[in-house]
């Protein structure tokens, strides 16, 4: 990726991973990502926000070289994991001047993952500053977005913020700032539901504390730049919100055709009294899909055979993720099959003990779903209308 301008004196100097498909050996990355860094250019003094996943340090160099960078005083530390200080000891040992400059949580995870030594650092308190001589560097303390230590860096004389992974996108674009709206939003959400969702209630703190600074250029540690900040403000607004949306999502496995009878019959249902519904295969489904029709669900129904005596292994891991990702759903409720016995529903439900929301009376059966099954069917779809009104 070729160096960007976004100010004056202000350049994107990071690297676009066009080819990744994979983040921390499980979230899928159907576009790629970027590792976005910047340069900062001050009358006295140069700073390096973040550096980049160490696969693309040579990258990170490269355009180091093409904006003569021969002195960097301060790297700027906003998150201790990889793809964000992977490449901190490679610019340390070039540029052997240079203060990792960040706060005492992040200092000790970087000296704990990245050995680098303690004299290197500059500690800093959330609202204290550094001058480069005519530009400020403003620290904000943006904790569990989405590890404990994370910041932002508010740049006042040229109305920027970085802000690390917050508002961050894994999309890989040769484009700087966001052009393409509707790809950006979904991207964005995405990265939302999968990172962001299980801090919802701290992120609507965080988004007060940018409320009173003055900026019109959002820069992200992934994904497009947003030169439009109320864009994607306005969409953390909602998905961090206590509003539902008349939803409900279903996901599914079915060894032997009798949960998917089930399944079917309550989509179709649902669908005739104008709820919108998504059914979720989960042999095939794509955990970021899943993840991102959480935010605004009102209800999920979780449906799955007994094998053994417990649910299907992939309906586990549903619930392990919902339970681990926490939306502000509202309801939830079981439906499934058994041939001769178990505890599916205990175990379902003793997984999704995190989620603040009601209970709707499953749907168990044996063997084949009978017409009287599908009576309770009816039932749990006339409960899930009445819970939305």
């Amino acid at each position: 990726m070729a160096v960007k301008k976004l100010k004056k004196e202000v350049y994107e100097v990071g690297a676009v991973d066009w080819d990744r498909e994979l983040f921390d050996e499980l979230i899928p990355l159907p576009d790629g990502t970027s590792y976005n860094a910047y340069i900062v250019r001050g009358s006295e003094k140069t700073a390096l926000l973040d550096t980049v996943d160490p696969d693309k340090e040579s990258v990170l160099m490269r355009n180091l070289d093409s904006l003569d960078i021969d002195h960097i005083d301060y790297v700027i530390s906003h998150h201790a994991e990889q793809d964000h200080s992977g490449s901190i000891p490679a610019v340390l040992e070039r540029f052997p001047e240079a203060k990792v400059v960040t706060n005492p949580k992040c200092k000790n995870m970087l000296m704990d993952h990245l050995h680098i030594p303690e004299e290197k650092f500059i500690e800093v308190d959330d609202g204290s500053e550094i001058s480069l001589g005519d530009k400020t560097l403003r620290f904000i303390f943006t904790p569990w977005v989405h590890w404990p230590e994370t910041m932002c860096t508010y740049l006042p004389e040229m109305k920027i913020i970085f802000t690390c992974d917050f508002f961050g996108s894994h999309l890989a674009t040769s484009d700087l700032y966001v052009r393409d709206k509707e790809k950006t939003y979904l991207a964005a959400k995405r990265y939302y539901a999968e990172i962001m969702m299980p801090f919802r209630r701290l992120i609507k703190g965080h988004l007060k504390k940018l409320e009173g600074l003055d900026f019109d250029i959002i820069a992200t540690s992934h994904g497009p730049i947003y030169d439009e900040p109320e864009f994607i403000i306005d969409a953390y607004k909602d998905w961090v919100s206590d509003e539902v949306k008349n939803e409900v999502i279903v996901p599914y496995v079915s060894m032997h055709g009798s949960t998917e009878v089930m399944v079917d019959y309550l989509v179709d249902t649902l669908i005739e009294k104008n709820v919108k519904v998504t059914p979720y295969n989960l042999t095939t489904t794509d955990i970021g899909e899943l993840a991102m029709s959480l935010v605004d669900a009102s209800t999920i129904v979780l449906a799955t055979p007994t094998v053994l005596t417990g649910p299907h292994p992939k309906a586990l891991y549903a619930a392990y993720l919902v339970n681990a990702l926490r939306p502000k759903t509202k309801f939830i409720s079981l439906v499934g099959s058994y041939g001769w016995g178990g505890r599916m529903p205990e175990m379902i439900k003793d997984t999704l003990k995190n989620l603040n929301a009601e209970m709707i009376e499953p749907v168990v059966i044996k063997g084949k779903p009978s017409e009287e099954d599908l009576n309770k069917i009816d039932r749990l779809a006339e409960d899930i209308i009445r819970k939305h009104e």
